[in-house]
């Protein structure tokens, strides 16, 4: 559970960060 929650995390963090990189470019 813990693991998973973990990977949720990371995943969503990654998106946030491309969604940022698309809104500059």
């Amino acid at each position: 559970m813990f693991m998973w929650d973990m990977m949720i995390s990371i995943i969503f963090f990654i998106l946030l960060i491309i969604c940022v990189l698309v809104g500059v470019a």
